[in-house]
């Protein structure tokens, strides 16, 4: 039997990456390009979200990961639906209307965004066939539809969560150092940490594990690596996690 779509509900996923050689927050992209049946008019050319309509047989979590798995390949990441966008006009902007039309989109669609938390590398960007890529978050191409208000709102809500959940171990390698986790936050929350009390107040939690092992292949002083114990921090969740930058 024929799986059949909601034709007026979809998910939207922003796919936040860190990428540790730029030290950046980025937001995975993927082409979207239309020309004139007519001619050689360029009528679209921009970048939108990765997102689709919702099956009839599925949940909505079902359907986020669909989509993740359609344009990454990779299945059990974290994952956090923030909200729906269902304004009126959310699809009737010149180039959208014409991508619409295209794709026999309805133009009344109700979306249930969500986002999602990964590492660059875990992605082949250069052979995906839907020509998706990285961008900083504090860079972004043009974005169609209303994707940069859902781009932004997932930010502002990541900002939030960083502060009182360990998410951002999501966007580390399983080992890491103080210092790139000083990082990571610094990316998110666009500000400076003060570094020593940053450590103090870091290596006395529970939950970071400290390793017999160092930094390898580094120009500088090789420095202690620590990886995050989600069981420790499973049995602690009824205490406050705020870190307190």
């Amino acid at each position: 039997m024929k799986i059949k779509k909601i034709p007026n509900l979809s998910v939207d996923c922003v796919i936040f990456g860190y990428d540790t050689n730029t030290k950046s927050l980025n937001v995975l992209l993927i082409k979207r390009y239309l020309k004139a049946t007519t001619s050689d008019e360029v009528l679209v050319d921009d970048y939108v979200l990765t997102g689709y309509h919702i099956y009839e047989n599925e949940t909505l979590d079902e359907a986020a990961s669909r989509v993740l798995k359609e344009l990454t390949g990779l299945t059990n990441l974290y994952k956090k639906q923030f909200k729906a966008f269902g304004d009126p006009n959310r699809l009737m902007n010149e180039k959208d209307v014409l991508w619409s039309k295209h794709e026999n989109f309805n133009f009344r669609t109700i979306t249930i965004a969500y986002y999602f938390l990964l590492k660059t590398e875990d992605i082949d960007v250069i052979h995906n066939k839907h020509e998706a890529k990285w961008f900083p978050y504090t860079d972004l191409p043009s974005v169609g539809f209303d994707h940069k208000k859902i781009i932004q709102e997932a930010y502002e809500d990541l900002k939030t969560k960083c502060l009182h959940e360990p998410i951002i171990f999501e966007l580390l390698p399983e080992k890491f150092t103080i210092n790139e986790v000083q990082e990571v936050y610094e990316s998110i929350l666009g500000v400076t940490i003060d570094n020593r009390n940053f450590r103090r107040k870091l290596i006395n939690k529970k939950y970071m594990i400290p390793l017999d092992e160092k930094q390898i292949g580094v120009s500088k002083r090789p420095a202690q690596l620590y990886m995050f114990s989600k069981n420790i921090y499973d049995k602690m969740v009824n205490t406050n996690f705020l870190i307190n930058i």
